[in-house]
């Protein structure tokens, strides 16, 4: 009978991932993703109706605060529920997935310190089972657009594949980084809620983007250091199809995301052998 040895070395290139032991894994991966979501809706009353409930709720509160007390406007001639709607959609996966990735590692602690698997394992679930979420309140935008009548062209449709996967990318990168910091510090627990609502307010999730015009300094900033400004504009462009796609803001979101995803993983990788003892 032949003898199998698994030998557990450190990545000894700058981004080093075994796609085949993932695939070896396939099954634990699948096991964790649908624990995350029958526990998230376990022993609820309304159950996954919660995935439509937040964007809907955070929807009207943001309609009536900013566009009917305040007066803002859409920039693009669309109802502001719709252009809000958009924005929310894609920042509420974006920050839950950053949430839970950030916190995965310490949460599956057990797990973590009993058996071997590839750890990269762990937080990927959570940006995987965050789109189950996104495809429900998803529902709710495409209800909208067929109260007011929109419909998304050709060109959109080919891009929100594209403008979902920089969504992935941007959250699971900077969801790696602070998932690996989480586990020696647990500031990251206490910080992160801060941090993701003061972000809300430097995307263009309420306003149009258009109104930084006069600020090019900090358009730009925004645009390079967040990539998920790139990504609603050119989504309500896509979606909503009331103002062009911007190519420029859209090969920068793509750029940074990659960038995101790789720093994230590359400080994963390297941090990784140290989990087990600390977390």
């Amino acid at each position: 009978m032949p003898n199998y040895e698994d030998v557990v070395a450190p990545p000894k290139r700058f981004v080093s991932v075994n796609w085949r032991e993932l695939w070896r894994y396939r099954d634990l991966f699948l096991v964790l993703a649908w624990k995350d979501i029958a526990v998230r809706y376990k022993q609820t009353v309304l159950g996954i109706l919660w995935a439509v409930l937040q964007p809907l709720v955070s929807m009207v509160v943001f309609t009536f605060v900013f566009g009917v007390m305040l007066g803002l406007e859409s920039g693009d001639g669309s109802p502001y529920l719709i252009f809000v709607g958009v924005g929310q959609i894609f920042w509420l996966y974006f920050s839950n997935t950053l949430k839970n990735a950030s916190d995965s590692m310490v949460a599956n602690a057990g797990l973590v310190q009993k058996i071997y698997f590839p750890r990269l394992i762990v937080p990927a679930t959570a940006a995987t089972t965050g789109l189950v979420d996104f495809a429900i309140s998803s529902l709710i935008l495409v209800g909208l657009m067929i109260y007011y009548g929109f419909c998304p062209k050709l060109v959109g449709l080919l891009l929100i594949p594209v403008l979902i996967l920089c969504t992935v990318l941007s959250a699971l990168g900077m969801g790696l980084y602070l998932a690996s910091i989480n586990v020696k510090y647990r500031d990251v627990k206490h910080a992160l809620p801060f941090f993701i609502q003061t972000m809300m307010f430097v995307t263009p999730v309420i306003y149009p983007v258009k109104l930084l015009n006069s600020y090019p300094t900090i358009k730009a900033l925004m645009m390079w250091l967040n990539p998920m400004s790139g990504v609603i504009t050119n989504a309500r462009a896509c979606i909503i199809g009331k103002s062009p796609v911007d190519w420029y803001s859209l090969g920068t979101a793509i750029l940074m995301s990659i960038v995101f995803f790789v720093c994230g993983l590359y400080y994963f990788r390297n941090t990784e052998r140290y989990f087990a003892d600390i977390v």
